[in-house]
């Protein structure tokens, strides 16, 4: 029987952002006993929280989110344990674990330290060697209980949107999973004309 993880971190007013992002503000604009009804206002940047990067984000390509296929959005996952590392280079057993077309959870273990200066700023990074063996296993998504697979000027992503394959960040809760023997990944996005898109992750796992 199929048991279902949230991976998603809670969309919250004032929620931390990277650095230099735009503060999400959620508010509640009607009140039942004043308005008749209840009603919430957000504003939010779709680089916040748990969120899906399209390569619009930092490429010249023009594919939406919301123009993005959704069978591209659901796969088999594979959970790879990167804990204490900070350079995630590619490693033999890689071979082996990661098959086709799958979507790829990198489990740093950072997710505690979500909405430090620590956190955003020096994240563990891919090798430009593991992004190239990614796209050549035509990886659907890579995900991340952290901020980012690189940083700045962030080659990473070029590889990977380059490859084909999304990129999810700020995941949370990632270790419920190291026991599953099988594991489908959902990283729905909302339907939204935008370059990225903050999502709703999870996982279904036996």
């Amino acid at each position: 029987m199929r048991k279902f993880v949230d991976l998603t971190r809670v969309v919250e007013d004032n929620q931390p952002v990277y650095p230099g992002d735009d503060p999400t503000r959620l508010c509640r604009s009607r009140v039942l006993n004043e308005d008749g009804y209840n009603n919430h206002r957000l504003e939010i940047s779709m680089h916040s929280g748990t969120h899906i990067d399209g390569p619009m984000h930092l490429t010249q390509s023009d594919l939406y989110v919301d123009q993005i296929e959704i069978n591209r959005l659901i796969g088999k996952g594979v959970l790879i344990d990167v804990r204490g590392e900070t350079e995630i280079a590619m490693k033999s057993q890689y071979e082996d674990a990661i098959s086709e077309d799958s979507i790829v959870l990198f489990w740093t273990g950072r997710d505690s330290l979500f909405g430090s200066e620590d956190y955003f700023l020096k994240n563990p990074f891919l090798t430009s060697e593991l992004a190239e063996f990614l796209v050549e296993r035509r990886t659907r998504m890579v995900g991340f209980d952290s901020s980012s697979p690189d940083r700045y000027p962030y080659d990473i992503h070029g590889i990977l949107f380059g490859g084909g394959c999304l990129i999810a960040e700020n995941l949370t809760g990632l270790e419920n999973l190291s026991d599953s023997k099988e594991l489908e990944v959902f990283a729905i996005p909302l339907k939204i004309h935008a370059d990225s898109s903050i999502a709703r992750i999870f996982a279904a796992v036996r």
